[in-house]
């Protein structure tokens, strides 16, 4: 299962080096921007713009009837500022482009580079200084590209059906995904339910319950009380003086983190199977997401907009969508897939499964859509930061040391970043505020591992 860790798995990231003066000397005052080369203001034709995502996934007609514009600047020039507000989603047609990001790194992107087919920015506020390293030419798209594709994802998600999943070529005629994939069209697969004591808390909680009747449910499983404990303890949640029962467990944590913390802690039992290389795997799965919803709780808990505790769960479910995958691959031993046939199937198949999984389980509609959100890089949930936003950021970052970097946006780049309050990043373009947590995230992995 080699794959799977290549897959999921966070390298160890590099040393951070000091900030200050380099930060300084590098980022220095805002200046003015430089004006294009005289001349032809050129139209890029179709077929060259369905190159750029998320040109490519709209609708021929969608496409053309965006505001458009090409600029030439000359080597040296400034494009746009860090902080700019701005218009429009910008992409690099020719040439070499300096991007420096609130880091003391910056990084290049040139239009012949595996990058070059993302936005240098997408967001409505530049994420990044852009300069001009050689000449280069700059498509200019309008940045109502951003509310037609999240229009488009939106509606996407609300219009799902059980309908055959698009896979890539090369595994479409498989067998197994065949057969996994008629399963899902079919509703035929063989998802896990909720333990017990998350069911029926979850449900009793649609009423108006109070700490009492909530804690008499949570003492039908001891070791979910003793974890609720040991997380009112904790120094997430600041405590004056240490308590010893559920009671006040529960009135220090408050009913509605209660219920998602019980429903993080329940849902490690669903990441289980017998067979061993697959149990491998499972494990592998668990712990990313618990990395996952570690990152997305402290980040949600700096950005002071996001309940932590939902953002927890939602990070903890973004990839639940494999499990009924190898699930699958469990009950049909002689039809077991390629290991790269199986890496290659995931990003297909973990949103629409994971939708599913997640309905069929009862979550929120708000939860049942992170599947499809997770990893819509370019997705724009409007002018505040969401908890899709917490969980994309949370993703990329994941991410980073990783070998699908290379083929990712800098997390600068996408919308999601711009909303956060405070958006410096370390020498690797992560997060600074998330390394300045690291016992935080720590502690946070502790509350469901």
């Amino acid at each position: 299962m080699n794959w799977f860790n290549r897959f999921f798995s966070r390298a160890s990231t590099p040393n951070k080096q000091q900030r200050g003066d380099a930060r300084s000397a590098q980022g220095g005052a805002e200046k003015s921007l430089s004006q294009p080369l005289p001349g032809e203001r050129e139209k890029q034709d179709l077929g060259r713009l369905k190159q750029f995502v998320p040109l490519r996934e709209l609708e021929d007609s969608v496409v053309a009837g965006l505001p458009q514009s090409t600029l030439i600047f000359g080597e040296g020039a400034l494009i746009f500022n860090r902080g700019d507000n701005t218009d429009h989603v910008y992409y690099l047609l020719e040439g070499r482009i300096a991007m420096q990001p609130d880091s003391v790194s910056c990084y290049e992107v040139s239009a012949d580079s595996t990058r070059a087919h993302l936005p240098l920015n997408s967001g409505h506020v530049c994420g990044a200084t852009a300069r001009a390293l050689t000449e280069v030419k700059i498509l200019l798209i309008s940045v109502e590209l951003n509310r037609l594709w999240s229009k488009k994802s939106q509606q996407d998600i609300d219009c799902v059906e059980l309908v055959d999943i698009e896979l890539p070529e090369a595994i479409d005629d498989n067998r197994f995904f065949t057969s996994f994939c008629q399963a899902y069209r079919e509703n035929n697969l063989q998802l896990p339910s909720l333990p017990n004591v998350a069911f029926k808390l979850k449900q009793a909680m649609q009423q108006d319950i109070g700490i009492d009747e909530a804690v008499h449910i949570i003492q039908i499983d001891p070791p979910i009380v003793t974890k609720l404990i040991q997380v009112a303890n904790s120094p997430l949640y600041a405590p004056v003086s240490p308590i010893g029962n559920c009671h006040d467990a529960v009135t220090r944590l408050g009913l509605a983190a209660t219920r998602n913390l019980v429903m993080g802690i329940s849902l490690k039992q669903l990441f289980n199977c017998k067979d061993k290389p697959l149990m491998k795997a499972m494990q592998q799965l668990w712990q990313n997401s618990l990395h996952l919803s570690s990152l997305s709780f402290v980040l949600a808990a700096e950005s002071a907009k996001i309940n932590p505790e939902d953002a927890l769960l939602a990070g903890l479910i973004s990839d639940i969508g494999v499990i009924p995958l190898l699930r699958f691959a469990e009950q049909y031993p002689d039809q077991y897939p390629d290991v790269s046939d199986l890496e290659n199937a995931i990003p297909y198949l973990r949103a629409p499964v994971g939708a599913l999984m997640l309905h069929t389980l009862g979550f929120s509609e708000q939860l049942c859509d992170i599947p499809h959100h997770a990893e819509n890089w370019l997705y724009d949930s409007g002018d505040s930061l969401t908890l899709a936003d917490i969980v994309i950021l949370a993703k990329l970052h994941h991410y980073i040391g990783t070998t699908r970097a290379k083929d990712l946006p800098y997390l600068n780049s996408v919308p999601a970043y711009a909303k956060l309050k405070d958006g410096e990043l370390d020498p690797d373009f992560s997060l600074t505020i998330l390394h300045k947590a690291q016992q935080r995230i720590h502690s946070a992995m502790h509350i469901l591992a």
